[in-house]
């Protein structure tokens, strides 16, 4: 009788990834094997054009280095605040900060950005009339693929210190006694616990910013509004351009090829964190 109060209190979460998550995807997935004559293969020619190559690499090149620096700066920011009182006012203030930041994004995060170093941005014109220095090329980089990774590093260091702070907080004292006890130092506790007990939680949130920033839209939407540099833009491209009711199958076909690099990502996450979870529990 438990087991199906229990199991009836997922319905709500069940139907909730049904209707808002699966059926999405079927359709979306779907639409790029539909032709004129019905179920066809011939769409996903377009995943081997040049255009599409071109938007999966740059994607794949944007998150792969916005999900390294982001996991490199967080990773200190985790050691940092670890070594800082539990309930200590500045921790509490980091941790809440990191949970409102690593979720602001989209419009709001990008006007923030053209304000403060657009080409008529604050800090863009303080440089330039007081100082004669033009560092951020009168802000038009930030409407071009480059310009994307401070926007991203943005909600990507937040996410990673979330994500990697409690496996700092769970290495055990006893752990660097025990090293010290055998005639061990700092550098053999590292070497030999310290890294490889934290590489699993570290890789895997480094794969958790990298699907972040491959699967996020708004804000490089907000961004750049001509093009479509990367796989989500061109995916817009394709269904709301002049031909997007031509177009609909392409995006499709798209929206396939991310789901199978996600599935990839979080597959690999999920091992990870498994295998993290052995010893923090």
């Amino acid at each position: 009788m438990n087991r199906v109060l229990q199991a009836l209190g997922l319905v709500p979460f069940a139907a909730y990834v049904l209707v808002f998550l699966l059926v999405p995807t079927i359709i979306a997935v779907g639409s790029g094997f539909t032709g004129p004559d019905g179920f066809t293969l011939a769409n996903l020619a377009v995943l081997g054009s040049p255009e599409t190559l071109s938007a999966f690499w740059a994607s794949i090149w944007l998150s792969a280095l916005t999900a390294a620096v982001g996991a490199v700066v967080g990773a200190i920011l985790c050691w940092a605040l670890a070594g800082l009182p539990e309930g200590g006012a500045l921790r509490r203030a980091v941790d809440s900060a990191s949970s409102v930041l690593a979720q602001f994004g989209g419009v709001m995060l990008a006007f923030a950005f053209i304000a403060t170093i657009g080409g008529q941005g604050l800090i863009t014109v303080l440089l330039r009339e007081r100082l004669g220095v033009d560092i951020f090329a009168n802000g038009v980089w930030l409407y071009e693929l480059p310009g994307l990774v401070l926007p991203y590093l943005y909600f990507q260091v937040p996410l990673m210190v979330i994500t990697f702070l409690p496996a700092v907080l769970a290495l055990r004292q006893g752990w660097a006694e025990a090293v010290a006890t055998l005639g061990g130092g700092a550098a053999s506790y590292w070497t030999r616990v310290g890294i490889p007990v934290l590489a699993p939680a570290f890789l895997g949130s480094l794969l958790l910013l990298f699907a972040n920033a491959f699967s996020s839209y708004a804000t490089a939407a907000a961004l750049i509004s001509q093009g479509s540099q990367i796989v989500p833009l061109k995916i817009r491209a394709a269904l709301i351009g002049e031909t997007g009711g031509a177009l609909a199958a392409n995006a499709g076909v798209l929206a396939l090829g991310m789901i199978l690099v996600m599935t990839v990502v979080m597959f690999a996450y999920g091992r990870l964190m498994a295998r993290t979870a052995r010893w923090q529990g």
